[in-house]
């Protein structure tokens, strides 16, 4: 919908370790490397990557990252980009020995850049789905995603909020009323009376032809430790593509 630079990263070796998001007293889990595939399958990957820019006008660059550790390349490219794109069943699919899910969550956790995850089958989103809890992060999300696809804010847009308690209205509800309607023409505030984390997937899978606007995951590994998001089980399922941003 609009020109952009498309770079194609390519590695094929995972950290053992994870050394960023937790502390010295708190031990991550060690990470197993990738499947290994040889030079072949990689250029074939590159090549197929090359055809389909060019057969659909995008302009691209191709950073082979093979033999590096993977974290901390994905951390540095995101540095120098507006948006990681990761397909989440290519991205699985090569795991050995691990929760494909906690690899995924670290390279997330290290973005420097806003994520935008996406499954190998999915239909071009009609719908915004703003998730809203009145933290900094969501509010940022909500922001980045604007700032990104100004083309998709004209899209019918439910900015939602979830919380299994007695709170009656939105928190701060002017304020992000204010700011989500200077980007989001067709614009529905909905608060959900249902758990957040049992009943959120089920009324989000209602909604077709969506992608979900989210800042759920933060850096802290304590309060992933003890609060599992509801943003990892929409993308463990692969349902809608999944938009986060966090500060």
């Amino acid at each position: 919908m609009q020109p952009v630079l498309l770079t194609g990263v390519f590695m094929t070796e995972a950290s053992y370790t994870n050394l960023w998001s937790y502390t010295a007293g708190m031990a991550g889990p060690a990470y197993m490397p990738l499947a290994e595939e040889g030079p072949d399958a990689v250029e074939n990957s590159v090549s197929r990557f090359e055809d389909l820019c060019i057969r659909n006008g995008i302009t691209f660059r191709i950073h082979n990252d093979q033999g590096k550790f993977a974290i901390p390349e994905l951390k540095k490219e995101t540095r120098f980009s507006d948006l990681l794109i990761i397909g989440s069943d290519a991205f699985y699919q090569n795991q050995v020995g691990i929760n494909p899910l906690d690899y995924l969550k670290e390279a997330l956790h290290e973005a420097e850049c806003p994520v935008m995850v996406v499954p190998d089958k999915f239909e071009f989103p009609e719908c915004n789905i703003l998730a809203y809890d009145g933290s900094r992060d969501s509010v940022f999300a909500i922001k980045q995603f604007a700032y990104l696809f100004p083309e998709l804010c004209s899209n019918k847009t439910v900015l939602v909020f979830s919380k299994n308690d007695t709170q009656e209205r939105l928190p701060d509800e002017a304020y992000i009323e204010e700011l989500a309607t200077q980007h989001f023409t067709n614009l529905e505030l909905l608060k959900l009376d249902v758990d957040p984390k049992r009943d959120f997937m089920k009324w989000l899978s209602a909604n077709k032809n969506a992608v979900l606007v989210s800042g759920s995951f933060g850096r802290s590994a304590i309060s992933q430790f003890l609060k599992r998001s509801f943003a990892e089980g929409i993308i463990e399922e692969r349902y809608i593509p999944v938009f986060i941003a966090h500060l």
